[in-house]
C-alpha cells in the first residue's frame, strides 16, 4: 500500500481541483489523481479555449463592424496561428495557476489513471492509495451521433476550437450551448456555418422567446439554421465531409458534433467499488450531499445531476469533500444553477421557462424589457437584448428569469441571488439600479409585470 491521505480526488477539472482545495483548507490530507494535464477538460479542451477563441471572435467582429462607433479598421485581418497561439497560452496559465493553488495548500498531484478499488481506495498504475474519503470527478466525454465516428473532418468540440485552419465552410450538429457558441465564433471569422438541431428549436433547454432572439441575430451573422431535421448519411472524405439532413444534403470542410456528452466513468471500478448508478444507467446515483451507494465515495459534477456545467461540478465539490469531512454544509439547489451560453448574443438563466411554469400547474405572469430600451442598450450598443421573467402570479415568487445580451451571463447571478434570497419580482422592482446599466432591464422587466416599465 502506497501513502494513505482523507480525501482523494479522481479528476482535476473545476470540479475536481476546487474540491481538493477546499479539503485541504478544512485540514484533510489530500491528493488529486488527474491523467492529463491540471483543470482537466475545462481548462485545457473546452469552457476556456471556447471563451478564448469567442473573445477573438468578438474583437474581430467589432472591429470590422465599428465605423458608425467612430471607429474605422482599415484591412482588418484575422491571424489564425496568433489566435491558436493565444488560446494555448490561456490554458497553460490558468492550467499552472491550478498546478500552483495545489502546491500552496499542500495538495498531491499523482499523474495517471485513477480507479477505485473494492474496499474504495484508489489505484493508480502499480500503486494503491488508502483513502478515508474519494471524489469522483471525471467529467464527461464527447458523443458522436448514430452512424458516425470521431476521427479525420469528423469533429468533436475541441478538434472544432482547435482546427489548424479556418474552415471556409462548417457545419455544426446540436444547437445547445456548445454548438450555439461555435457557430457563432465561427460566422463573425466570415466562416460559412450550417447549424444543424434535431428538435424544433436552437437552445432548446432555453425559454422560446430567448431562442428566437438568438435565431433572428444569428441569421443575420450569415448563420443557415436548420431545425427538426437528425443528420444521416455521413460520407468522410479527405477534405471533405458530405451528410444529409431532413430533404437537403450538403458538403463541408469539417462536419463538427456538439449534440452530447456523456458521463467518463470507463475504467474507474463503480461495480467492483459497488458503486451504483442512477436510473437510466448512464450517471453515477447520489443524495443530495454527492453520497454514492458506497459510503466512502462521492461523484459529483457531469457524473451525477441532469446538468453538465463547471460550475456545478465546483460547488458540488465544495459539499463533497465538506460532508466527508464532517463539516456543515448545504447541498447545491440543482434548479438554482444557472446556465450560461457564450455566442453572440450571449444567453443566462434560471429556474423554470414560461413553457414549464405552466406546465408545472403554476399561474403565470410575465415581464418583458428590451435592453435597447435602456440608456446603456444604447451606448453599448446591445439592440437585441432582453430580459424575461417569469413569475408566480398569486404570491410574485420569481419562477425563472432569462436574458439574451451582450453581457448576460454576467448579468443572472443578480437574479439567482434574488431567488435564493426569496424575494419575488416585486423587491427586484423596488431596488436600485445604477446607471446607465444594462442591469436597468431587469429593474424594467420586474415592473412591466404589473405594467410599468419605464423604458418599455
Amino acid at each position: 500500500m502506497a501513502d494513505s491521505f482523507d480525501q482523494i480526488v479522481i479528476g482535476g477539472g473545476p470540479g475536481g481541483y476546487v474540491a481538493a482545495i477546499r479539503a485541504a483548507q478544512l485540514g484533510q490530507k489530500t491528493a488529486v489523481v488527474e491523467r492529463d494535464k491540471a483543470g482537466g477538460r475545462c481548462l485545457n479542451y473546452a469552457c476556456i479555449p471556447a471563451k478564448t477563441v469567442l473573445r477573438t471572435a468578438e474583437i474581430f467582429h467589432e472591429a470590422s463592424n465599428s465605423a458608425e462607433l467612430g471607429v474605422v479598421g482599415n484591412d482588418v485581418q484575422l491571424d489564425w496561428g496568433a489566435l491558436g497561439k493565444r488560446r494555448a497560452d490561456v490554458s497553460a496559465s490558468l492550467s499552472g495557476g491550478v498546478e500552483g493553488l495545489w502546491k500552496k495548500n499542500k495538495i498531491e498531484f499523482i499523474h495517471g489513471h485513477g480507479s477505485l478499488t473494492p474496499e474504495g481506495n484508489v489505484k493508480v498504475g502499480e500503486e494503491t492509495y488508502e483513502a478515508k474519503a474519494v471524489t469522483l470527478a471525471t467529467g464527461s466525454v464527447a458523443l458522436p451521433i448514430p452512424g458516425t465516428e470521431f476521427g479525420g473532418r469528423v469533429v468533436e468540440t475541441w478538434g472544432a476550437w482547435s482546427l489548424p485552419e479556418r474552415p471556409e465552410r462548417i457545419a455544426v450538429v446540436g444547437a445547445g450551448a456548445s454548438g450555439a457558441e461555435l457557430a457563432s465564433a465561427y460566422a463573425r471569422f466570415g466562416t460559412e456555418v450550417l447549424l444543424i438541431e434535431m428538435v424544433d428549436q436552437i437552445l432548446p433547454a432555453e425559454d422560446r422567446d430567448m431562442a428566437k432572439v438568438v435565431e433572428r441575430v444569428f441569421k443575420r451573422q450569415g448563420i443557415e439554421i436548420s431545425t427538426g431535421t437528425p443528420v444521416e448519411n455521413v460520407e468522410a472524405g479527405e477534405s471533405s465531409v458530405k451528410f444529409s439532413y431532413g430533404d437537403s444534403t450538403a458538403e463541408v470542410d469539417y462536419l463538427c458534433v456538439a449534440g452530447g456528452r456523456g458521463p467518463d466513468t470507463e475504467g474507474l471500478g463503480l461495480e467492483e467499488a459497488g458503486v451504483e448508478l442512477a436510473e437510466g444507467g448512464r450517471k453515477i446515483k447520489v443524495d443530495e450531499f454527492q453520497r454514492t451507494t458506497n459510503p466512502k465515495v462521492y461523484a459529483i459534477g457531469d457524473l451525477v445531476n441532469p446538468k453538465a456545467l463547471a460550475h456545478k461540478a465546483s460547488e458540488e465539490g465544495v459539499v463533497a469533500v465538506e460532508t466527508a469531512a464532517g463539516v456543515e454544509t448545504q447541498p447545491v439547489k440543482q434548479s438554482l444553477v444557472a446556465g450560461a451560453t457564450f455566442c453572440h448574443p450571449q444567453v443566462a438563466s434560471v429556474g423554470l421557462t414560461e413553457a414549464q411554469a405552466k406546465e408545472a400547474g403554476h399561474d403565470v405572469k410575465v415581464g418583458k424589457q428590451k435592453i435597447a430600451g435602456e440608456g446603456a442598450g444604447t451606448v453599448y450598443d446591445d439592440k437585441d437584448g432582453l430580459v424575461k421573467l417569469v413569475v408566480d402570479a398569486k404570491f410574485g415568487e420569481i419562477l425563472g428569469a432569462h436574458i439574451v445580451g451582450n453581457r448576460a451571463c454576467d448579468m443572472i447571478a443578480e437574479l439567482v441571488a434574488a431567488i435564493e434570497l426569496e424575494g419575488g419580482y416585486q423587491e427586484l422592482a423596488r431596488t436600485v439600479h445604477p446607471h446607465p446599466t444594462v442591469s436597468e432591464a431587469v429593474l424594467d422587466a420586474a415592473r412591466a409585470v404589473d405594467g410599468w416599465a419605464i423604458h418599455a
